[in-house]
């Protein structure tokens, strides 16, 4: 099976996993568009919920010498498949449903991770593609790194075979700071959140402009 091809062409992908295309998961999606953009990437968004996709139908085409590193299937996920793989960099943001990743999100891996797979040598993606994977949840990040995401591990360990650099971080819907910490005035409490939100999306905008140097 030959390598797998990849353009030379600087090239960011950014994804939003989550089913609201205006929610706080596409507001930080968004920024991280814009934090590519500002150190000259190009910059393609995408919506996953507005494809027609499922998961892998194991079809086995790209386990058929030099199909590999191609999604076969005809549907719209194939082709950003296939871009991302001609990629240099993809940002992933990932909302968090009864402590799980969101289903499209679970489907896209699923189809990604298994067309650059041989079931002779294994990995057969020889590329390199730097990759910012962002959780959103609806609790304490204290919470998340304790209780969920050791649970994780083995689909994030998933992206390092992408070859390059692997950047997680996890923002909260209501805030980074512990509830302990917010007021209990409502009025004050919105206050918090709206200045975390803000230092988010600073955040994930540092963080894409760095991976897509």
């Amino acid at each position: 099976m030959p390598n797998c091809p990849k353009s030379d062409k600087m090239k960011t992908i950014v994804i939003n996993a989550d089913p609201k295309r205006k929610g706080t998961n596409a507001q930080l999606m968004k920024s991280a568009a814009k934090g590519a953009e500002s150190v000259g990437a190009t910059v393609k968004y995408v919506d996953l919920y507005k494809f027609d996709m499922s998961g892998c139908r194991v079809c086995l085409i790209c386990k058929k010498e030099g199909k590999g590193c191609k999604c076969h299937w005809r549907d719209e996920l194939s082709p950003l498949i296939e871009e991302i793989f001609n990629s240099d960099v993809l940002l992933i943001g990932v909302p968090l449903f009864f402590s799980h990743p969101s289903s499209h999100y679970l489907a896209f891996l699923e189809r990604l991770i298994f067309s650059m797979v041989s079931f002779k040598t294994g990995n057969t993606f020889k590329g390199k593609v730097d990759v910012g994977l962002f959780y959103t949840v609806e609790y304490p990040i204290s919470y998340f790194e304790k209780s969920v995401r050791p649970h994780l591990k083995q689909s994030e360990d998933l992206l390092k075979m992408l070859n390059g650099n692997v950047v997680i971080d996890t923002f909260s819907n209501i805030s980074k700071t512990e509830r302990s910490d917010l007021t209990d005035d409502g009025i004050n409490s919105l206050k918090v959140k709206e200045e975390q939100f803000s230092k988010d999306l600073d955040k994930i905008f540092g963080i894409a402009a760095e991976l897509s140097k």
